[in-house]
């Protein structure tokens, strides 16, 4: 099992350190977007969904990098984060239109999307929000662990 501390951050980056299930180490940057950070995102989508993603790469050995090479999987999460992450800034849409925008972002991207129904959506959002809840409350400085 891996180790995902995440870090809040004084200014407009908060961190990501990954600890490896074989001991390594990797520091990923995250800059701040108003909602809990990008990959914690990932984390809740890829646990939520069952496929593997950006986190689950990272947590598998991969370097974490822009330059990661994409797959169907991995593409089909990182549209879906998108649409999480919009879906979050707007405050929301209904079930229906946020499967429609999911599955317009695949076409848009040439990608496959994942199965993904409106439990799934519902889930989701409610995960994001207990988290966001929690990221909220603690002080710069302060770090919230999750395994994967």
């Amino acid at each position: 099992m891996s180790t995902f501390n995440f870090t809040k951050g004084p200014g407009k980056v908060d961190w990501l350190n990954v600890v490896r299930a074989d001991g390594t180490r990797e520091r990923i940057d995250c800059p701040k977007q108003r909602i809990i950070p990008h990959d914690m995102v990932h984390y809740i989508v890829e646990r939520e969904i069952g496929a593997r993603g950006f986190m689950s790469r990272v947590r598998d050995g991969e370097a974490a990098s822009f330059a990661m090479i994409g797959d169907a999987e991995s593409d089909g999460i990182e549209r879906l984060v998108e649409v999480v992450q919009a879906d979050a800034w707007s405050g929301g849409s209904d079930d229906a239109a946020f499967i429609d925008l999911y599955r317009v972002t695949c076409d848009a991207r040439d990608c496959q999307p994942l199965p993904i129904d409106a439990s799934a959506v519902r889930t989701i959002r409610a995960r994001i929000a207990a988290l966001q809840a929690t990221w909220d409350a603690l002080p710069v400085g302060a770090t919230l662990t999750l395994d994967h």
